[in-house]
């Protein structure tokens, strides 16, 4: 009768404890290292079960997700998948999101010129009216570089494009305060806005990023 309590006990402690761990993995992100010295992920029963098909629907999901507040048919135009993604830069700063999407190129090398990349990264909550390389291309070559070449009126312009607070589309037309101590009037309602003196398009708006709204615009914002 001992030997078969024991025997008993011994195989309810080897049925326990893979549940046990099971249920340790599945409250925690971080990886163990699994036989043969790789490296395997302590997720759940669920999500280890999960199939190639199920973990594509969940990614689709979350793209679908980072998309689904945005306006303009410029939106068209910004990558489907990757960091330069809706998806994608909903989870960088502002400054490094834009950095991956190709959209933007010239607008990132400004900010580069400028050394604004770390300032607005690290901004708390802001948003940012970013031209698109049109928007640059339509000021004249030779100027466009002397502006590259002097950083304070390159600073001066960069930072007219960015406001204090995430601004959704409710409130985004009116009177703005820009961070270059200017202030920048947003004219419409709905999905049809334009910026500035020069009225530059809203083509894709309420972009999301880790610490800003962006409004993409076909315009550059003059102070």
């Amino acid at each position: 009768m001992k030997s078969m309590k024991t025997r008993t006990g011994l195989v309810a402690l080897a049925i326990a404890l893979p549940l046990s761990l099971a249920a340790c993995g599945s409250s925690s992100n971080a990886s163990t290292p699994a036989a043969g010295g790789s490296t395997a992920s302590a997720t759940s029963s669920d999500s280890m079960t999960s199939t190639p098909s199920d973990t594509m629907s969940s990614s689709s999901s979350s793209s679908m997700d980072a998309a689904s507040a945005v306006f303009g048919e410029g939106c068209a135009a910004v990558p489907k998948d990757g960091k330069g993604s809706f998806n994608g830069m909903a989870t960088d700063p502002v400054a490094t999101a834009a950095s991956n999407n190709p959209l933007l190129s010239t607008l990132v090398t400004a900010v580069k010129q400028a050394g604004l990349v770390d300032t607005l990264n690290s901004a708390p909550e802001i948003t940012v009216f970013a031209p698109v390389n049109d928007a640059f291309a339509k000021i004249p070559a030779a100027d466009l570089k002397k502006v590259l070449a002097d950083k304070p009126t390159l600073t001066k312009i960069l930072t007219n494009h960015v406001v204090a607070g995430k601004i959704s589309p409710d409130q985004l037309a009116g009177d703005h305060k820009t961070l270059a101590g200017t202030t920048i009037t947003v004219k419409g309602s709905g999905k049809d806005f334009t910026v500035g003196k020069a009225n530059a398009k809203v083509i894709c708006g309420n972009v999301p990023t880790a610490n800003a709204t962006v409004y993409i615009i076909d315009g550059v914002l003059m102070p």
